[in-house]
């Protein structure tokens, strides 16, 4: 019970350590806040420019739900495709893991061309860059299962599909919700990158402009929100996590 309280309260007290280790850093060599400010100048930029900074972090918000939303049903189409055959795992897994290697920022410019400045592109953007984690994952799930396992099924009577879905899918459930840990981040990512050269609305449009008018202050307090939010999904499917594949955490009740 102690060890489990510990672990709860153990990134507060290091955040509140950084915290306290940053403002110490920052008053004693008078570092300018044009250059780098104290948690306490941010802290002022946050409550000074607070509703403009709401409407900023909701528009990147939805928008990154959005993108994130098409690449969890893109992730699992594909990589049950991917998975669930040895040929198709051969073939398109190369594939997909080059694409993955290409820079997303780099798609921006292009998705600008075909879908203006707007939330097209930043959308895109976002699922361009998450999709990929999930993807692997359920493939990987997939693709792993045991041969034993499937051949004594196979003799009990059950076909390929029965085999996929009664037991591949939800063996792939650890694997998925790690995946969506992973891709909800780099979602906020895609989002934000893309609103800093292709948006007029956002946390990334926000920092282009607070940098160009030499507000440090609130650019950080922008950086700060969408890290925000992005633990908060994070830790919401954490908890989701844990309620639905309790049976794959073999020491969770010893301890």
């Amino acid at each position: 019970m102690h060890k489990k309280y510990a672990e709860r309260w153990a990134p507060w007290v290091l955040l509140l350590a950084v915290i306290l280790l940053w403002q110490v850093i920052c008053s004693a060599f008078e570092v300018s806040e044009f250059i780098f400010p104290s948690p306490w100048a941010i802290g002022r930029q946050l409550a000074e420019f607070s509703g403009i900074i709401a409407a900023h972090a909701w528009r990147t918000y939805w928008v990154t739900m959005a993108g994130f939303g098409i690449a969890i049903v893109v992730g699992v189409l594909l990589g049950f495709l991917i998975g669930s055959s040895r040929l198709a795992y051969a073939a398109f897994y190369p594939l997909m893991t080059a694409f993955n290697a290409l820079p997303k920022a780099a798609f921006v410019p292009i998705l600008v061309v075909w879908f203006g400045i707007g939330a097209g592109p930043a959308i895109l953007t976002a699922f361009l860059i998450s999709f990929f984690p999930i993807m692997v994952n359920i493939a990987t799930g997939l693709a792993t299962l045991e041969p034993e396992l499937e051949d004594v099924l196979r003799v009990l009577g059950a076909r390929r599909w029965d085999v996929l879905i009664k037991v591949g899918l939800p063996r792939s459930m650890p694997y998925f919700y790690g995946s969506l840990k992973v891709a909800i981040t780099l979602a906020f990512v895609g989002t934000t990158v893309s609103e800093m050269t292709a948006a007029n609305e956002g946390i990334g449009y926000l920092l282009v402009s607070a940098g160009s008018s030499m507000q440090m202050g609130l650019a950080f307090a922008g950086l700060i929100v969408v890290g925000a939010m992005a633990m908060v999904m994070y830790e919401l499917f954490s908890a989701i996590e844990k309620r639905t594949t309790g049976w794959a955490r073999r020491g969770s009740q010893g301890e």
